[in-house]
């Protein structure tokens, strides 16, 4: 599964806000979603994709890294997995 962190999405907004948002620069629906409150600062959610490669993630990772939403600037950060 690869997973997709998105950072400065309070949690006001919806799953289907998000899901609404993505769709638009092309990404597949998520399976998984995690609210993280962080510190108030950057509240995030971590998206996991099922059937995604991780080379395709990142070409659409590039479409909304810092692309202003819902009055904040969104970060998106690929969540690498660990091998260990």
């Amino acid at each position: 599964m690869t997973k997709l962190l998105l950072q400065t999405v309070e949690s006001t907004v919806s799953d289907e806000d998000i899901l609404g948002f993505l769709s638009r620069y092309g990404f597949p629906p998520f399976v998984s979603i995690e609210r993280m409150a962080g510190t108030g600062i950057r509240p995030a959610v971590l998206l996991g994709f099922q059937d995604l490669q991780p080379e395709a993630l990142q070409l659409l990772q590039a479409r909304i890294h810092q692309v202003f939403w819902n009055d904040h600037t969104i970060d998106a950060i690929i969540v690498q997995r660990r091998t260990e």
